[in-house]
C-alpha cells in the first residue's frame, strides 16, 4: 500500500504535475510525485531561487506605446520591433553586456521589416547600436572575438554596409573576417569558446550567420561559404539522429564534461532553442548558395531531413514544439515559444524558397505561428510582452536539467525568435 508524504527537497528526476513561475523574479515551484526504493510515492514540492549573472533587463520603466493592454494584436511583428526599440533606447543596456550575440539577431529581423516596409527607422536603431563598436576609422571594438556568440553580431556591420555603403562598416566586417581563420575547430566544427575543444550547435548558427552575410554583401564569397557548408556539415555528421533532429553538443574531451557521453563525446538531449539556431542558419545559407556548389545537396539533404523530423514531433494539440522537442509526452515537459518561433521561421522559409512542398508544410508552418500567439500579450503601457520561455540556456547534463531552467519575462531569445516568425509570416500583409 502506498503512502503519501509532503516534502521539500532538491530533487532532481520527478515527473511533475504542474510547473509555476513567477515572471521577471527567479523562483521556481515544480510539484510532482517520486516513488523511491521502498516503493513508498511521494508528493514533491521544489522551491529554488537562483540569481542569472547572463540574464535580460526588462528596459525603460517609462517607456510606453499605444497597443491595447490584453491579447496579442492580431499581426506581432511591427508592435514587437516598436516595443524593443521603446523598452530599449540604448540597446546596449539590454542584457547581461553590451555586446552581445542577441542584438545581432535582433537585428536579422529588423533589417527584414525595414526591406518589407521601407521604414528606415529599423536601420537607424541598428546603427545607433553598431556605432559604439567601431571607432571613427571603421576599426572594430566590438567583443573580444574569442567565442562564436561574438561573431554572430557581426552579420549588423555587413548589413549596414550594404543599406549606407559606408565603408567604415565593411572594413570593421572584414576585420572580424579575418579572425576566422585562427579560430580553432575539430572534424570541420568551431568549438563554441576558443578554450576548449566543445562544439554547440547555437555555435553553428553565430559565426555562419556571419559568414552568409559577409559573403552576401561584402566579399570573400567563396571562402564565407565553403567555411559555413564546413561547419554545417560537420555538426550534422556528429549530431543528426536518423530522425533528422539535432542534438545540443558534441566535444572531443568528453572526460572533461559532465554532459557528455563517456564514450561518444554527445549531449544527451534534442533541446529546442538549440536545434532552433541551426534550423535558422541552414535555409539562410541555401538562399545563396550556388546550386553549382560541391555542397550544396548536402546541405539541402540535412534540411529536408531536419524539418521532416520537426514535423513528425510537433505538438497535436497546439501545433508548438516541446523544450526536449521529442519527449512531448512527459509532464515536465512544455511548449518553448523560442525554439518554436525559429522552427516557424525556419519552415516558412523553406517554402519561400521552394526547397519544401508548400501543401507539405505551410499548415506545419501556419499552426506553429498560431501556437505562439498564447505567449505574447500587452501589458498595461502597451508593450508587447513574450511569456513561457527560458532565458541564456547552456548545455544541460539530462532531460530535467533542461525543462527545470527558470522562465523569465521577455527572455532575449524568444523576443527575438518570435520576431524572425512574425516578420516572415506577415510579410504580404506587412507589404501591402
Amino acid at each position: 500500500m502506498k503512502k503519501q508524504i509532503v516534502a521539500v527537497i532538491g530533487l532532481l528526476g520527478l515527473a511533475a504535475l504542474q510547473t509555476v513561475f513567477v515572471q521577471a523574479q527567479n523562483t521556481v515551484s515544480t510539484t510532482g510525485y517520486v516513488t523511491n526504493e521502498n516503493n513508498v510515492t511521494m508528493m514533491v514540492t521544489q522551491q529554488v531561487t537562483t540569481r542569472l549573472r547572463r540574464t535580460t533587463s526588462q528596459g525603460d520603466p517609462a517607456a510606453k506605446l499605444n497597443y491595447v493592454p490584453g491579447a496579442a494584436p492580431e499581426m506581432l511583428a511591427v508592435p514587437l520591433a516598436e516595443t524593443i526599440m521603446a523598452r530599449y533606447p540604448d540597446y546596449r543596456t539590454a542584457y547581461w553586456k553590451d555586446y552581445t550575440y542577441v542584438q545581432g539577431y535582433m537585428f536579422e529581423a529588423m533589417d527584414r521589416l525595414r526591406l518589407l516596409t521601407g521604414d528606415e527607422k529599423y536601420t537607424r536603431y541598428m546603427k545607433q547600436y553598431i556605432d559604439h563598436f567601431m571607432d571613427s576609422e571603421g576599426n572594430y571594438k566590438g567583443g573580444a572575438l574569442t567565442n562564436l556568440d561574438n561573431f554572430m553580431t557581426g552579420s549588423a556591420f555587413c548589413t549596414l554596409y550594404k543599406r549606407t555603403g559606408d565603408e567604415r562598416y565593411k572594413k570593421a566586417a572584414l576585420q572580424i573576417l579575418k579572425a576566422v581563420a585562427d579560430y580553432p575547430s575539430s572534424d570541420g566544427q568551431f568549438w563554441h569558446g576558443n578554450k576548449s575543444p566543445n562544439m554547440w550547435i547555437d555555435g553553428v548558427f553565430m559565426m555562419q550567420m556571419f559568414l552568409i552575410r559577409c559573403a552576401q554583401y561584402v566579399g570573400e564569397t567563396d571562402y564565407c561559404l565553403d567555411i559555413a557548408c564546413r561547419n554545417i556539415l560537420s555538426a550534422a555528421r556528429h549530431l543528426q539522429r536518423p530522425d533528422g533532429l539535432l542534438l545540443h553538443a558534441w566535444t572531443t574531451e568528453p572526460e572533461k564534461a559532465i554532459w557528455a557521453d563517456k564514450q561518444t563525446g554527445l549531449s544527451p538531449e534534442v533541446w529546442s532553442e538549440g536545434m532552433g539556431w541551426y534550423t535558422l542558419v541552414v535555409p539562410e545559407l541555401l538562399a545563396i548558395l550556388p546550386k553549382t556548389h560541391a555542397h550544396y545537396n548536402d546541405v539541402l539533404n540535412v534540411y529536408q531531413k531536419m524539418v521532416k523530423g520537426l514535423k513528425n514531433v510537433q505538438d497535436a494539440n497546439t501545433g508548438g514544439w516541446f523544450m526536449v522537442v521529442d519527449k512531448g509526452t512527459n509532464p515536465l515537459n512544455f511548449i518553448d515559444p523560442s525554439g518554436t518561433a525559429m522552427f516557424v521561421y525556419a519552415i516558412q522559409r523553406g517554402i519561400d524558397l521552394g526547397l519544401l512542398k508548400e501543401k507539405e508544410y505551410a499548415s506545419v508552418a501556419r499552426r506553429g505561428y498560431e501556437s505562439l500567439y498564447p505567449f505574447v500579450r500587452v501589458n498595461n503601457q502597451g508593450l508587447l510582452d513574450v511569456i513561457g520561455a527560458c532565458d541564456g540556456v547552456t548545455i544541460k547534463k539530462d532531460f530535467v536539467a533542461y525543462v527545470t531552467v527558470n522562465k523569465i519575462l521577455n527572455a532575449k531569445e524568444a523576443v527575438a525568435g518570435v520576431l524572425w516568425a512574425a516578420v516572415i509570416m506577415e510579410k504580404d500583409k506587412i507589404a501591402q
